[in-house]
């Protein structure tokens, strides 16, 4: 299997120069309204950036990082504000586009290119044995729908995907239209990136969602930073960051990568960052070699378990490890037998630096352990961030200020979405609830993830693929193999705001549905709507549209899922899909007799800033576990084995990059410009491989018992990542990636543990 650049690609001219050492600063400021005003004309560069993340305004969708209490008049970042950009852009895909442009002449067009055509303004329709879209109505393009989903011999066989970007009241609308249909399958985003976490956390405290709060990054003595890049992916994180040095907190990175804004933060609404040097962050960086993090969190806590017996009584929380957790004895005893050696070789690290950790972990009382797809996406993923837990637990570090648990999410509503019932296998209360309040017995069969639908379209068991939003076959890992089985479908139906790589590879008919932005005023019967998301840190609040759409005729999410929904059920079970996309109170209204924690939801979110959900190990340290006990459990380390020649290769974002939309060809702090073709490569790697910066290569993945899959055609390039690691940017190297390559016990691709070879192109 292998994938060649798009001619579409224009790399030609590709520059690398030296990374940076600092994030932030007057240059993103200037970048930011540059790319605004550009954009979107000063007027509505104005409203729009005044409006993000405002508690008037909208929620910005370019990640769930949390807002502060006290806001400023700027409350974006420079993603943020080159997500509103490509959002509320006035360009449009002109009608006659369609016309012009046929699938096969899309077939080789990157996902940048197709983005950069405008937003998408009017249903358009592919009809079986066609090489074009055509517009059509929307009321056609309903029917169309509902034909192909009541022609299916069972509703098992279609899938409903969600992107995180879709808002709790369309997340809650679509799940119940799913399942008002008869299935479970809804695959998600979480699948692909922070499903591990959610594993993780419900089995060992109760609950799959992060134990802090937004000022507890100010209290905290040590923030352990792991597996993530706030500077690119959440730079509004930087600031809380900055808050824990302010206060006398330290920092420690975990990353195969040094990122710049984990080296030295310049914030732009301080005189320090703008005029001067900025905040030095990370006090100390790790360098671990990549998959190599549960072995570096036994050896922590094998040493902290040491300092105990040097020091009885003076390290663990005796208490809290009685009073609130169970399993700590087997635990103990099965760090006993840690190899320390094989920990080394794991880790890439020297005793000496994990030794250090283990000293700051033991020295703070207020510990924040944070984590990204670095871990979640590793084979082991779930059982690292079950070592995360077991670490905090040690001293007590969840349930009290400035300490927890702190996965932090990438897309602005991905956490609301599961909140709302966006999930293959929903637990029976919330079923028995959505049940009683539409008087229907929901599916109980629990249905199919992201990767699953892949399988299941692969054996022709799924015949229709809904997508609410995202960019499926972008985003999901193996992706000649994810577009040959969503080639195989009968209908594929996206809902989207622009074009990318989903829209081309189609099912034997397609169907584009056009969608309001998060930054457009929703007006619907009763007038002007406003819709609600959920933050990394559980906080729930509104979001209200502040422009104009950019055409007539789009139509909201809610009102694009009542319209498939009353063509495909009908009056069936009595649903008032009408008044709830009329009013989307009466969403609401429902909502707070199913959903727990939303019981005055519509007066709750009215509230400036919204309001928190209750959170037993944050509140007050109950964990709703099998035992009702925090857990300590005992997880295998075993590292991963790479054979001599190869590296083990990562997948990652680019500075302008958002998921698999693609905003330019740079990546300011990593020091490429004008390109996306290359592996990042330690240069020590590099010479003992036989192998210079600027060759060019084909990369080449290796799973047991099938094909070599080959990203063609790379240049390498010479980076301080850990040795024994590389990197390349996703989507493009999702190719690498093989379908069956999942975390254990998640079912999440591993786009961080690839194993890869290079060639002379």
């Amino acid at each position: 299997m292998s994938r060649q650049i798009p001619e579409h690609a224009e790399y030609p001219d590709l520059e690398v120069s030296a990374p940076k050492r600092e994030a932030v600063g007057a240059e993103a400021v200037v970048r930011s309204l540059d790319l605004a005003v550009r954009g979107m004309g000063p007027t509505r560069a104005a409203k729009v950036l005044l409006g993000v993340n405002q508690k008037e305004g909208f929620d910005c969708m370019s990640c769930a990082w949390p807002d502060p209490g006290h806001r400023s008049p700027f409350e974006f970042c420079e993603n943020g504000a080159k997500a509103v950009t490509w959002e509320a852009t006035p360009v449009t895909v002109p009608r006659s586009f369609w016309a012009e442009r046929s699938l096969t002449s899309l077939e080789d067009s990157t996902e940048y290119w197709l983005g950069q055509r405008g937003r998408l303004t009017e249903p358009v329709f592919k009809a079986a044995g066609s090489d074009h879209y055509e517009p059509v109505s929307w009321d056609r393009a309903f029917d169309i729908v509902a034909r192909h989903l009541n022609s299916l011999d069972s509703p098992d066989e279609a899938a409903f995907y969600t992107s995180g970007r879709t808002s709790n009241e369309a997340a809650f609308l679509y799940q119940l239209f799913v399942r008002a249909f008869g299935t479970n399958n809804l695959p998600d985003c979480s699948n692909m990136c922070h499903e591990s976490t959610g594993t993780a956390l419900v089995e060992t405290i109760g609950i799959g969602k992060s134990t802090i709060a937004y000022d507890d990054f100010g209290r905290a003595d040590l923030v352990i930073v792991m597996g993530q890049n706030p500077g690119t992916n959440h730079p509004r994180m930087l600031t809380a960051l900055e808050e824990t040095k302010r206060n006398g907190g330290h920092i420690v990175a975990v990353n195969p990568l040094p990122e710049a804004g984990l080296v030295r933060y310049k914030n732009p609404q301080k005189v320090r960052g703008l005029l001067g040097k900025g905040t030095a962050i990370a006090d100390r960086l790790l360098q671990i070699r990549s998959g190599g993090d549960l072995a570096l969190l036994q050896a922590v806590s094998k040493r902290v378990l040491l300092a105990e017996s040097d020091a009885p009584g003076a390290v663990l929380d005796r208490d809290f490890i009685a009073r609130h957790t169970d399993g700590f004895e087997a635990f103990a005893a099965g760090l006993d037998d840690l190899d320390e050696q094989e920990v080394l070789r794991a880790t890439g690290l020297t005793a000496d630096e994990i030794d250090d950790l283990a000293a700051r972990y033991v020295a703070a009382d207020r510990v924040i352990v944070t984590w990204a797809m670095g871990l979640t996406q590793q084979r082991k993923g779930v059982d690292t961030i079950k070592e995360i837990v077991n670490l905090l637990l040690l001293r007590g570090n969840i349930g009290k200020p400035g300490a927890g648990a702190s996965p932090i999410r990438g897309h602005s509503n991905v956490q609301g979405d599961r909140t709302m019932g966006i999930w293959e296998k929903m637990p029976e209360p919330f079923m028995d609830a959505l049940g009683r309040e539409f008087s229907f017995e929901p599916p109980r069969k629990h249905g199919l993830d992201a990767v699953d639908s892949v399988r299941a379209m692969q054996r022709g068991d799924v015949k229709v693929f809904v997508s609410m939003g995202g960019n499926f076959v972008g985003a999901i890992s193996d992706s000649l193999a994810a577009e040959a089985a969503m080639r195989g479908t009968r209908l594929t139906v996206q809902v989207s705001t622009k074009l990318n790589r989903s829209h081309v590879v189609t099912g034997e008919e397609a169907l584009i549905l056009p969608a309001l932005g998060r930054t457009e005023v929703d007006v619907q019967a009763s007038g002007p709507q406003f819709v609600s998301v959920e933050d990394s840190v559980c906080a729930v609040h509104g979001s209200h549209g502040a422009v104009k759409p950019v055409a007539d005729g789009i139509r909201s999410e809610v009102a694009i899922i009542a319209g498939i929904a009353r063509a495909t059920l009908g009056d069936r079970y009595g649903i008032d899909w009408e008044g709830m996309t009329a009013d989307y109170d009466l969403i609401r209204d429902h909502i707070s007799r199913v959903v727990p924690g939303f019981a005055t939801f519509n007066d709750d979110v009215r509230r400036a800033g919204g309001f928190v959900l209750p959170n037993g190990p944050r509140d007050s340290r109950t964990f709703a576990t099998a035992t009702g006990s925090a857990r300590f459990t005992v997880n295998a380390f075993d590292a991963i084995e790479v054979p001599e020649g190869r590296l083990i290769l990562q997948t990652l974002r680019s500075h302008d990059q958002f998921n698999t939309t693609i905003y330019s060809l740079n990546d300011r702090y990593r020091g490429i410009k004008k390109g996306r073709d290359v592996v990042f490569v330690n240069p020590d790697d590099l010479a003992a491989l036989g192998f210079a910066h600027g060759d060019r290569v084909d990369v080449i993945s290796e799973w047991p018992g099938e094909p070599d899959r080959v990203l063609h055609d790379q240049r390498l390039v010479e980076y301080p990542t850990a040795r024994g690691s590389a990197a390349a940017y996703y989507p493009e190297a999702n190719v690498l990636v093989p379908l069956a390559s999942t975390a254990i016990g998640s079912n999440t691709p591993v786009s961080k543990a690839v194993i890869v070879r290079f060639r002379r192109a």
